[in-house]
């Protein structure tokens, strides 16, 4: 880390403005037209963000042992409050009001106040679809869920859609690994034996063990790790992966009127999952090395080199809402346009789909008995 760009402590650093040429409103970034625009007179501004800017990747194990201060914050002035139903702690323009948490929409907001500002974004991928757009796509796939009950289709859930930036950490390592097992070989044999008092034979299954080794060499590039607790990881994974060859070096603008979540899981957990991702990834490589019907015994000797991190935010159009006395959330990746979601199921169709099932199961049996 270079040590030598961290700020004095009696310094305080000029925070960036956004502020629209033509009425002076703040400026936000618009997907749409992947630019600054006020959302008050639709002014577009000459601001260019990023410019000549470069994404960085950390040294793992330097970073560990201590971030700089230099590289915190958000370069922009920001307020952070934490919800006390789901704990996410979402990161807020000064002037933006939050009555109620945009991950599980309770009211029970209170400020938060962190002892240290949180590690600054390397990159950011910025939103690419805009808000009509998701609207339509997730209306769309709620069309098609034929069990989600028919008041639930009537509502205007779409009303309720919210762009989030969510905290992910990813991470890089060259590995070379050397690998031991056991590779089993199918064989068969001719076995006799005596049923009914009659003698007949059949062909047994055996397998022949023989010792098998080899290596492995793989490098994980941008392996991701997401931060948030605000989004249901089962969501996550359905509408990762996001194109982290698209990442632009971060800059205040693109969050500037967006709603960011901030990682509450650290670097050091972070690391332990992608490690352990990493080394689960590796297993199935060397597995399917083994040349072989089946294995066993199977051992992995692994030297990670080259680790890096960035810390960086993606972008997701969230939907949260009730249904009865249940919460529910849909995702979809503001990048690519991949949606997941929870949503309830009527019990009313699943028990016609039983019944008709059942109709189905019947009169196959009776035609099959004539």
């Amino acid at each position: 880390m270079d040590q030598s760009s961290a700020l004095p402590m009696t310094e305080i650093a000029a925070e960036r403005k956004f502020a629209c040429p033509a009425c002076g409103g703040e400026s936000v970034w618009n997907p749409a037209k992947q630019k600054m625009v006020c959302p008050f007179c639709g002014t577009e501004s000459p601001v260019t963000l990023a410019a000549g800017g470069t994404l960085v990747e950390h040294d793992l194990v330097s970073a560990l042992r201590g971030i700089t201060d230099a590289q915190r914050g958000w370069k922009t002035e920001k307020r952070q409050v934490r919800c006390q139903s789901c704990n996410a702690i979402s990161v807020l323009d000064p002037a933006r009001q939050a009555q109620n948490c945009e991950f599980c929409g309770s009211a029970e907001l209170v400020p938060y106040e962190e002892t240290r500002s949180a590690f600054r974004p390397e990159g950011v991928l910025p939103f690419k679809l805009a808000e009509s757009d998701a609207r339509e796509r997730i209306r769309a796939w709620y069309g098609k869920l034929w069990f989600a009950p028919s008041a639930l289709k009537r509502r205007a859930l779409t009303d309720t859609v919210k762009g989030v930036y969510l905290p992910y950490w990813t991470f890089d390592a060259h590995v070379d690994a050397d690998w031991t097992a056991e590779a089993g070989h199918y064989y068969y044999t001719t076995e006799t034996y005596v049923e009914n008092g009659q003698t007949r034979t059949r062909q047994v299954q055996n397998i022949r063990w023989e010792p098998a080794a080899g290596h492995v060499s793989t490098f994980f590039d941008d392996d991701l790790v997401c931060a948030s607790v605000g989004v249901h990881p089962n969501l996550l994974r359905g509408i990762e992966p996001f194109p982290t060859q698209d990442l632009k070096p971060y800059d205040a603008g693109f969050v500037s009127g967006w709603l960011v979540e901030r990682y509450q899981i650290d670097l050091v957990g972070a690391a332990q999952r992608a490690r352990a991702a990493m080394d689960a990834k590796l297993q199935m490589l060397c597995a399917q090395q083994i040349r072989a019907d089946t294995f066993r015994n199977l051992n992995v000797h692994a030297d990670y080199s080259k680790q890096t991190f960035k810390h960086i935010l993606a972008p997701v159009w969230l939907l949260t809402y009730t249904y009865g006395a249940k919460g529910f959330q849909c995702a979809m990746n503001g990048v690519t346009g991949a949606i997941a979601g929870e949503y309830p199921k009527s019990p009313w169709k699943i028990a016609l789909l039983v019944i008709v099932i059942f109709v189905v199961v019947v009169i196959a049996m009776s035609l099959a008995g004539r």
